[in-house]
């Protein structure tokens, strides 16, 4: 046995021999071509404790696997010809299968990269000189030794023999480098034969070294062993080392304990940190404190164990994971820190104070888990075998397991922390609000507490605003945000949403309803100087379960706040139109600005128009307003407008528009109407400016009639007696017979038109755009929907009167035609004062004849001829009433010439404009279809 223990010695001996002289590099001429006695002794010591290991790899056997890891480990460092060469070997090295081949390819090359990254790593360093632990090992069963020393002791006072005390016999011993060793003075490996047997029998779980020693360190053992009681071999079992080696004995239920023992010495000579010390300093880390290892480094922005401080690669890695919790408490703790600092100075707002006192409070449970985890750390870490004290210890791998939920809501708060950095109010919470859509119930629940105390200052806000009208918005975090504004400007202008602090659980219906509900509020306390709106809050508190007190509403509430918010508003808003409609009478005004503004007071408007009118046909700047404003007043008292409201009339107002030079009465003349608070806030400035637009129209309108009728006043039958044509020249009769025929057709086809127009404009667009409008305002529900209404009703009567955008060319055509009518009437009342005076003059001529005659036959002897004078003066009398019947034609016939034309254009216009009651004008308009005959017989003489 003694002798094949021999041979296997002087094989591995003679291995590591030529593989030390082939590792020597001819090309560089500093390096030796043989090895030295040191570098000999620790390769030999590195190869023994190799093949004397029983751990096994944790991972599976996968060549392809080992092979890529080392080609793509040759190729990072810039070994690129080594990779193609290594991959050459590999190609010739899988080829060969057979007897006599390597079958299990994986493992010899799984160990060859293993031996490589020790080397590279300079895991193990040996020191100078070689213990017999290898023999001590081989003895105690082949264990490896984990020590060495130059004197080995069993910390009783025994030594035993160390390579210097062995002399020739030991590794210094006969070194021949031209053939290795000499094998005669070599001892074999006691039990070499023990260790396959060894790895049948013990599953020591961990790796160890065995060093060969010599065989006389095997005799010393065994001598030692028959000496010694088996209490004393216990004693050493169980308490302590000798000469590196710890014993063992053949007991089973010791052979795991003592492997675990001899593991643990193995990781306290690779580490020079030990591991409580390393949990510490992470807890330090955690809590944003320097450790003695552990440092904050500000460049890189992390937590960094220094490279000179050995410890294995995985705890390194473990210690950068668990320093993390330390870097995001950092950033969470700087923000809070930053926030109150800069809060005298800057505004953070009450939202921002909250985020931080909520991330203040989670940072409080987290300071009280790092005292639990303090405490535990007190305690040593026992070996993996021992329970003593197994649950209150605090290690590396269960310091990860106690950070995982913290880790996942610092990683939270920080991201938190990072997105609220530049936002406040509405914003952050609504920022964080988008972080709690989680699927994670731990993330879920965490970001619903937070969001709790986030936003307890903002539904602090909307109860405020809903149920007092009070906006406590220093900080401008509110998303409904006010501005200095007169009081007929309130309702319009005083309040705003703000959408970029909207949070995002509030959709934009409700905070509409939120901005209504105090907006009528503070209308009613400012501009209707109402105070029973409290009593309707208190109501819609009560109906919607909650009360006016602070902090009944917060986050995850939305049906509640939805809830209060739709009682106020229906609570309020009724109670403001019920102001609006029985205090300040909204109805009863919008009737009076249709009666005298619209011209809906027939009575009224013609009496003004009769008293007014040769006043306005005047030029503007010799008319008094003031004789004007007793004129309207006459017409009041004159017609049944007497019996209105004495307030309304008294709003009731003449009106002078800014006039050019040339303007008459008439282009200047108008009425207002004085709506004042609350009525302003739907008459507005504008409104009313829209009113006068359509009151100059109307007014243009019934002007118009009103001089048509004047022109029939002009032309009545009666007017021109029968003895009148028969003292004119029969010529002169029939021309004045065809001027008058003339304006008479033309006179009938203008009123035609104003009539059926005015019809159109009173009855088609006043009258039902009033009906739709007090359907709408019973419907009504809030002060929006009242100016909706009324704002509809504006448009729709702008709109119809031709008066709108889409039928800018059509009004230009309309107001020509009245100006045309205009000038008509002009003509027509020259023609009749024309026909009037020839009349009196021919009277007045025939009274002088008749009075002549009369002297003549009295006087005897008298040959006067007047006869030829009084016919000299007929004659002149018949040739100017000719010329002037005959220039008074043509002008009628230029204007109806022109006023043809004007209005075939826009009955043209008619069909193609986008208003659905404008072809009702059109069919009242040409309902005998006249004017589409004309026209198509217009087409068809022009084609010929």
């Amino acid at each position: 046995m003694e002798d094949a223990d021999r041979r296997v010695v002087d094989l591995v001996k003679e291995l590591v021999h030529r593989l030390l002289s082939d590792s020597q590099t001819p090309d560089n001429p500093t390096s030796s071509s043989v090895p030295t006695q040191e570098e000999y002794n620790q390769a030999l010591k590195y190869s023994l404790r190799i093949l004397s290991s029983r751990m096994k790899p944790s991972i599976s056997a996968d060549e392809f696997s080992v092979v890529e890891s080392i080609k793509r480990r040759l190729a990072t460092t810039g070994k690129s010809s080594e990779a193609l060469t290594f991959a050459d070997l590999y190609s010739k090295f899988s080829l060969k299968n057979g007897p006599g081949c390597v079958k299990n390819k994986w493992a010899v090359l799984y160990l060859l990269n293993r031996i490589s990254e020790d080397q590279k790593l300079k895991k193990n360093r040996f020191s100078d000189k070689i213990s017999n632990g290898f023999l001590d090992s081989v003895f105690a069963g082949g264990l490896p030794a984990l020590h060495e020393s130059d004197v080995l002791s069993d910390r009783r006072g025994r030594f035993v023999k160390t390579s210097k005390d062995l002399g020739d016999e030991g590794f210094n011993g006969r070194f021949d480098h031209s053939r290795g060793f000499d094998g005669s003075n070599s001892r074999g490996l006691s039990n070499l034969g023990k260790l396959d047997k060894g790895r049948s029998e013990w599953d020591v779980g961990n790796y160890s070294d065995n060093i060969v020693g010599l065989n006389e360190n095997v005799k010393h053992w065994r001598g030692l062993r028959e000496n010694t009681s088996r209490v004393r071999a216990k004693e050493i079992v169980e308490k302590g080392w000798n000469g590196g080696v710890l014993m063992v004995t053949k007991d089973p239920e010791n052979l795991r304990d003592m492997a675990y023992r001899e593991f643990a010495d193995l990781i306290k000579e690779e580490n020079e940190v030990s591991e409580e010390v390393l949990v510490r300093d992470v807890l330090y880390a955690c809590q944003g404190i320097d450790g003695a290892y552990l440092k904050f480094d500000d460049k890189a922005d992390e937590y960094i164990l220094p490279d000179f401080v050995k410890v294995p690669r995985a705890t390194r890695t473990m210690v950068r994971k668990l320093c993390e919790l330390g870097w995001l408490f950092r950033k969470v703790k700087g923000y809070i820190t930053e926030s109150m600092d800069r809060l005298p100075a800057e505004d953070i707002g009450t939202v921002g104070q909250a985020f931080c006192a909520a991330l203040q409070d989670e940072l409080s449970v987290y300071y009280k888990l790092l005292v639990v985890l303090e405490g535990q750390a007190m305690n040593p870490i026992p070996l993996v075998s021992e329970n003593a004290c197994s649950g209150n210890y605090l290690s590396l791998r269960r310091l990860s397991v106690w950070f995982a939920e913290p880790m996942v809501k610092m990683r939270l708060m920080a991201v938190l922390v990072d997105s609220c950095k530049v936002l406040k109010g509405g914003a952050m919470a609504g920022a964080i609000h988008m972080r709690a859509q989680h699927g994670d119930p731990l993330v879920n629940d965490f970001m619903k507490r937070l969001l709790r105390q986030v936003c307890s200052p903002l539904f602090e806000m909307v109860r405020s605003w809903v149920l007092e009208g009070e906006l406590e918005d220093i900080f401008a975090e509110f998303f409904v945000v006010s501005q200095p504004v007169k009081a007929d400007c309130l309702w319009r202008e005083g309040y705003r949403l703000l959408d970029a602090m909207l949070p995002s659980f509030i959709s934009q219906s409700l905070a509409q309803r939120i901005l209504r509900t105090g907006k009528s509020i503070n209308y009613l306390r400012v501009c209707c100087e109402d105070r029973v709106w409290a009593d309707a809050a208190k109501e819609a508190a009560a109906a919607a379960g909650t009360t006016t007190r602070r902090g009944d509403l917060g986050y995850g509430e939305t049906d509640a706040l939805e809830s209060l918010v739709a009682e106020a508003a229906k609570r309020i808003d009724k109670h403001l139109l019920d102001v609006m409609y029985t205090r300040y009478k909204f109805r009863e005004h919008c009737l009076a600005i249709k009666r005298y503004l619209l011209l809906g007071q027939g009575d009224f408007v013609q009496y003004l128009m009769d008293i007014v009118g040769p006043e306005l046909s005047e030029p503007a700047n010799t008319i008094s307003s003031f004789k004007l404003a007793g004129n309207l007043e006459s017409a009041i008292r004159s017609s049944n407008a007497q019996y209105d409201d004495r307030d309304m009339l008294d709003r009731l107002r003449v009106k002078m528009m800014p006039h050019k030079t040339g303007d008459r009465g008439w282009d200047v003349f108008s009425l207002e109407y004085d709506a004042r608070v609350p009525l302003n806030t739907v008459f507005t400035e504008s409104v009313m400016s829209r009113y006068l637009r359509i009151f100059n129209f109307l007014w243009k309108l019934r002007r118009i009639e009103h001089a048509l009728i004047g022109v029939w006043k002009g032309m009545k039958p009666n007017r021109v007696t029968s003895q009148f044509f028969s003292k004119l020249p029969r010529a002169v009769t029939l021309q004045l017979i065809l001027t008058s025929r003339k304006c008479q057709v033309l006179w009938d086809e203008m009123n035609h038109f104003v009539t059926n127009l005015q019809y159109y404009i009173m009855f088609e667009v006043l009258e039902v755009s009033w009906s739709n409008f007090s359907k709408e305002m019973e419907v009504a529900k809030d002060l929006d929907d009242l100016l909706g209404a009324h704002e509809k009703y504006l448009h729709s009567i702008i709109e119809k009167s031709l008066l709108g955008e889409r039928s800018e060319n059509l009004n230009k055509t309309l107001f020509t035609l009245f100006d045309l009518i205009l000038r008509f009437r002009s003509h027509a009342d020259r023609l009749y004062e024309g026909i009037n005076e020839l009349q009196s003059r021919t009277t007045e001529t025939s009274c002088s004849y008749r009075d002549k005659a009369k002297l003549r036959k009295q006087s005897s002897n008298r040959s006067s001829e007047p006869s030829s004078w009084l016919g000299e003066g007929r004659k002149e009398l018949t040739r100017r009433a000719g010329e002037f019947l005959r220039n008074m034609g043509q002008a009628v016939d230029a204007t109806a010439t022109e006023y043809s034309s004007l209005f075939e254009g826009f009955i043209s216009q008619l069909p193609i404009q986008q208003h659905v009651d404008l072809k009702f004008l059109m069919f009242r308009l040409d309902f005998t279809e006249f004017y589409s005959q004309l026209k198509s017989s217009s087409a068809g003489k022009l084609l010929l």
